[in-house]
């Protein structure tokens, strides 16, 4: 399954690896470096700009701030589960 980050950027739900309340990450030392190491090695992606940014969706192979609040971006993937279980439970053409 995907899920949409905001923008363009849609990312598989098997490469997230956390995604994070921005500014709970702004309030701790190690997640600013972190987050200044993850921009330097050219791991950031920025889907909006860093004011505008509600999450920090880390994933196997990137860093992205998103403009889509971290609850919303949870119910999200917990909606596309939910929506693939209804499916399974229905009878074949």
């Amino acid at each position: 399954m995907f899920i949409h980050l905001g923008g363009d950027v849609v990312v598989s739900k098997d490469e997230v690896i956390t995604i994070l309340n921005n500014q709970l990450m702004k309030k701790n030392e190690i997640n600013k470096e972190f987050m200044e190491l993850a921009e330097e090695d050219g791991f950031l992606s920025l889907i909006t700009a860093k004011a505008n940014a509600k999450a920090l969706i880390i994933t196997s192979k990137r860093v992205y701030m998103s403009p889509i609040s971290s609850m919303t971006l949870k119910k999200r993937s917990d909606e596309q589960l939910s929506n693939l279980d209804s499916f399974s439970s229905e009878e074949p053409w």
